[in-house]
């Protein structure tokens, strides 16, 4: 009886060890709702800091974050000191971190050497399909007309497969019944 015991008590140790073990990774992705005057190469951008502008844009809640009256705030557009820069012509940095203004002198002096750069591949004139899905991207449209194509032609593909299968479906019956010995009437 102990020897069963053992037996059952080792393979629930041996199944329990065997059990695939299962990593929690958190993936995002927000390359559609990056602007396209960002830069290319990054499928999850939290905040892009611009060091010609002094200024942070949060790409989830499309907000510039910039300085003013002692103060940084926020808003959906940038005030008007800002109207001059045009923001395809300015490089930008990836920052993966909440609230990077409060370590804006770390960021200042770590990228300062970044102003003035115009080396920058933009989503805007990237032909990498992964972008397309952009609303505000020039090859959005073509890219919308390609998935709607690509649905209807998938839906044709579908209801062939089923009319294949009904059409097989009745000619193996039909042909069943000849090799039974019945004939057609």
């Amino acid at each position: 009886m102990r020897r069963i015991y053992y037996a059952i008590l080792i393979f629930g140790i041996l199944m329990g060890f065997s059990t695939p073990i299962k990593s929690q990774i958190k993936y995002d992705v927000n390359i559609g709702s990056q602007p396209v005057w960002g830069p290319v190469g990054y499928d999850y951008v939290e905040y892009y800091y611009v060091p010609d502008l002094d200024i942070y844009y949060n790409v989830p809640q499309n907000r510039y974050y910039y300085y003013e009256k002692d103060r940084w705030v926020y808003n959906t557009n940038l005030p008007s000191r800002y109207s001059r820069f045009n923001l395809y012509n300015h490089y930008k940095v990836i920052v993966n971190e909440p609230e990077p203004w409060r370590k804006h002198k770390y960021y200042k002096e770590k990228y300062y050497s970044f102003r003035s750069r115009h080396d920058q591949q933009l989503i805007h004139d990237s032909r990498d399909s992964k972008y397309f899905m952009n609303k505000n991207h020039p090859e959005y449209n073509n890219w919308m007309k390609q998935k709607k194509n690509d649905n209807r032609d998938g839906d044709k593909n579908i209801n062939n497969k089923k009319s294949n299968k009904d059409n097989n479906n009745k000619s193996n019956k039909h042909n069943s019944r000849n090799r039974s010995g019945k004939h057609k009437k």
